[in-house]
């Protein structure tokens, strides 16, 4: 809970008592890797915070899997349509290493913002967070060559790009696995 703590009080000012609050309504639960956390039809139940481990999120396009999302420790993900709307998904959510994950249901989700302002507050700020990465990654794929985003991957994840497979990395950057392992071939000599 003490990364949660820290990574919310990087962003709004946090009482005793909404620390109190995230205490009531976050579980903690250990999961272990390649274990499934969310499947496409089904409805996204909870909002996630990674504490320990790397999570995938991805989606199956006529039998290729695309990686949409690496998550590492101390982040939030969901299937943030789902998650709000409450319909089903096409998204997957998998771990890929042995997790520490703190989640809340939709429902304590409504009562921490309707109970806390800070709750509002910090939900605002980490999704337009999110959503300056999305745009960025979007402005990566179209100005950046496969060598300059995998590069930018690793100098901001070096831990994920340590931990990750090739190929969900490969499939992350848009890249084919063979011609990733070109390109680090490159960089190493």
């Amino acid at each position: 809970m003490k990364n949660l703590q820290s990574y919310l009080k990087a962003r709004v000012p946090i009482s005793s008592t909404d620390i109190e609050l995230l205490h009531t309504y976050f579980t903690k639960e250990e999961v272990p890797a390649q274990t499934p956390l969310l499947a496409s039809g089904s409805i996204e139940r909870y909002l996630y915070f990674l504490s320990k481990g790397i999570v995938k999120g991805y989606q199956n396009m006529d039998g290729k899997i695309v990686i949409q999302h690496l998550v590492a420790e101390h982040d939030f993900f969901t299937s943030l349509e789902s998650f709000m709307t409450q319909t089903p998904t096409t998204d997957y959510y998998e771990t890929i290493t042995p997790c520490t994950i703190l989640k809340i249901a939709k429902t304590d989700f409504d009562s921490l913002q309707e109970k806390s302002s800070f709750w509002t507050d910090a939900v605002n700020i980490i999704t337009n967070e999110h959503l300056n990465c999305k745009l960025e990654r979007v402005k990566d794929f179209q100005i950046l060559t496969a060598k300059e985003r995998y590069l930018k991957f690793v100098a901001q994840n070096p831990k994920l790009a340590l931990q990750v497979s090739i190929d969900n990395i490969a499939s992350f950057l848009g890249i084919e696995p063979q011609s990733l392992s070109r390109i680090r071939k490159q960089i190493a000599f």
